[in-house]
């Protein structure tokens, strides 16, 4: 399922719908650009969510400290059980690699929803492209 058909279930949750990007988190986007961001919400898939039995699963994700972590919560990525209440990923195996895909995808959605226009914003070119 898309971040699309996903977006008014998520509205529609009070606790969903209270995760924002603040002006920082936006510049944060801004700077970075949306490969690095790809890349660190990977990485943290990877290392909170794709093992079949998470270290502190219900915890692990914090409510601030990173934009990926806000939008975890705000896309129900944000540990096995909401994977599985929210997007049918069953706990207690890990994640196949779609499924890390789709979980990143799913949190690049969101930011890019929330973040909207960033071109406001002072931009770091990238040394490698």
């Amino acid at each position: 399922m898309a971040y699309a058909d996903m977006k008014a279930r998520f509205a529609a949750s009070p606790f969903r719908a209270r995760f924002k990007l603040s002006e920082s988190e936006r510049a944060y986007l801004a700077e970075r650009g949306w490969e690095v961001i790809r890349s660190q919400a990977e990485r943290i898939v990877r290392e909170r969510l794709a093992p079949a039995f998470p270290a502190s699963d219900g915890r692990q994700t914090p409510m601030r400290g990173h934009p990926v972590f806000k939008a975890q919560h705000g896309a129900a990525v944000c540990c096995r059980g909401c994977l599985a209440k929210w997007h049918g990923i069953p706990a207690g195996r890990p994640l196949t690699e779609p499924q890390i895909e789709y979980a990143t995808q799913m949190i690049l959605d969101w930011l890019k929803d929330k973040a909207g226009d960033l071109s406001g914003f002072p931009r770091t070119p990238s040394l490698f492209g």
